[in-house]
């Protein structure tokens, strides 16, 4: 749970940088490998974060400007790069604005559930890095390279080793 306005921020700023990362490696090619027929594919993953990104601070009524994120995923893997870094850029200011130590602790109901506000920003953490887990498995498949996230990916753990030798 977070206890104040910058817990929240400082750990939204590494997890967003760290979704960045990954969103920046995205080919345009790369946007529609699945996992299999009819589920989510990179590109509507991306997408998917990028618009929840939005969607639950929204619930909590938590208000700033974004691009369209009702239309369909964009074809484009840098655009989807750009918007995503847009609206986590919007979050981070709109959060600091809006949001104090005490209205973290103010109860909402959300998707059936009543919990505090602070409680829907950690839910939008989990959620972020859940589907940041898919696209880097979706990734590997499409051949791109992986960066590490919580920790070395296998190529930049083999590069660190090559470095010792």
């Amino acid at each position: 749970m977070f206890t104040s306005v910058n817990d929240f921020l400082n750990e939204w700023k590494h997890e967003a940088a760290v979704t960045q990362k990954v969103l920046d490696l995205l080919t345009d090619e790369s946007l529609n490998q699945e996992v299999s027929p009819g589920l989510y594919s990179i590109g509507s993953l991306a997408w998917h974060i990028t618009g929840a990104t939005y969607y639950f601070p929204s619930q909590v009524g938590i208000k700033f400007e974004i691009p369209d994120l009702q239309k369909e995923a964009p074809k484009s893997a840098a655009e989807i790069s750009e918007i995503y870094k847009t609206v986590s850029q919007r979050l981070t200011q709109a959060f600091s604005e809006q949001v104090s130590d005490e209205k973290l602790n103010k109860m909402v109901n959300l998707f059936g559930m009543d919990m505090p506000i602070q409680a829907v920003f950690r839910l939008l953490i989990q959620h972020q890095a859940h589907h940041r887990g898919q696209l880097t498995v979706l990734m590997r498949q499409a051949d791109l390279k992986v960066p590490g996230v919580y920790g070395p990916s296998k190529e930049e753990w083999e590069a660190m080793n090559a470095q010792k030798n």
